[in-house]
């Protein structure tokens, strides 16, 4: 299962961290983990070509940590957004035993 933090802070989505693998396939051939992964490294990739904002990012086999540090532009509050919708689609799509969606304020 990929257990997915969304963090938050007032109304805006301000970081991500994933975790663990979707287990729907073999190990290359799961599209849901695939599907994911695309969705998270995209929105990381977009975040530093096109915005100025500061962030950190943790990437390893299973895991990737994302965290904004400083105020959000429009342009990654729309990105975050997305990524989100995404990851929800996937989960309604697929089912909550291949991913774990849990939203958490800091």
């Amino acid at each position: 299962m990929i257990e997915i933090t969304v963090f938050t802070k007032k109304d805006d989505f301000i970081g991500i961290e994933s975790k663990g693998h979707a287990g729907y396939a073999e190990h290359g051939s799961d599209i849901i983990c695939s599907a994911a992964s695309a969705l998270m490294i995209n929105t990381v990739n977009a975040v530093e070509a096109f915005t100025d904002d500061k962030f950190i990012c943790n990437q390893r086999e299973g895991y990737l940590e994302f965290h904004l540090t400083k105020s959000i532009s429009q342009s990654s509050e729309l990105l975050m957004k997305t990524l989100v919708m995404g990851i929800t689609d996937i989960q309604d799509n697929y089912g909550n035993e291949y991913i774990k969606l849990e939203f958490k304020e800091v």
